[in-house]
């Protein structure tokens, strides 16, 4: 058991990467409180943990709200007493040249992939600065690293959540608080299954283009995240301080043929 009796909080944890993390933390003996704006779909997730025998809670809250997340740490706090590790993961993606986004549809992927990490970490780290203990994941992607046609929107908070995970780490060590980064490439998530499907007339070919942005030719899965995650979540990732992790099946230092 990884993380036995630790209290975490996974922000957008009812799909993809963040139930994927949520279903591995609490099979590794940590109580996952999972947060999701979709309530249908954060209850599912604890669900599939207690069928699983293992300890999960539902906040439903909008990381983009101040009173929203100070209410859910609050909570979280009054129920458990603390939280050991804070996953932001809660994001949406944006496409687009930096010309073709309308200012509303940028506004909303900052909102969230930024803001999202900023609120949280906010109101969890005073608590965390108390107890003098503290792990904070911060979810970036490798587009904070290299550039990606028409994804400014998403590139712009990818980098600025990596930088800000370095910025914390320097503020906040001093507390025994660590903060890290992951950064995977394209992982197949319902997400990404959809917007191949919306978004192309041969989802097929698209899916083909895309894998071979990795070196792997292969797509991640929100497992292969997930494991990366319970890493950083773990002690065993101690000496990880204001790093980046890579999940990209060499995406961002390599380049095929």
């Amino acid at each position: 058991m990884r993380l036995a009796n630790k209290i975490i909080l996974i922000t957008g944890s009812g799909s993809g990467i963040g139930k994927s993390s949520a279903l591995l933390f609490a099979r590794e003996g940590a109580t996952v409180i999972v947060n999701d704006l979709d309530e249908a779909k954060g209850l599912e997730t604890v669900n599939d943990i207690h069928a699983s025998g293992g300890k999960g809670h539902f906040i439903h809250a909008d990381v983009t709200n101040p009173e929203s997340v100070l209410q859910m740490v609050n909570q979280i706090i009054e129920k458990y007493g603390q939280i050991d590790v804070l996953f932001n993961n809660a994001g949406i993606s944006g496409v687009g040249a930096l010309h073709e986004i309308e200012p509303d549809a940028w506004d909303r992927v900052i909102q969230v992939n930024i803001r999202g990490v900023y609120l949280p970490s906010k109101y969890v780290v005073p608590h965390m600065m108390e107890r003098k203990s503290g792990n904070i994941i911060n979810m970036s992607s490798c587009v904070a690293e290299i550039g990606l046609a028409r994804r400014a929107s998403y590139s712009a908070t990818k980098g600025a959540v990596l930088a800000l995970t370095k910025s914390m780490q320097v503020d906040y060590a001093e507390y025994n608080i660590r903060v890290n980064a992951l950064l995977p490439g394209t992982i197949l998530t319902p997400f990404v299954e959809n917007f191949l499907k919306t978004s192309y007339d041969d989802p097929a070919t698209a899916l083909a283009s895309i894998k071979k942005r990795q070196l792997s030719e292969e797509l991640g899965s929100p497992e292969d995240v997930a494991q990366a995650a319970l890493f950083l979540a773990s002690d065993e990732s101690k000496f990880m301080m204001g790093s980046p992790l890579y999940i990209d099946g060499g995406a961002t230092f390599g380049k095929n043929a």
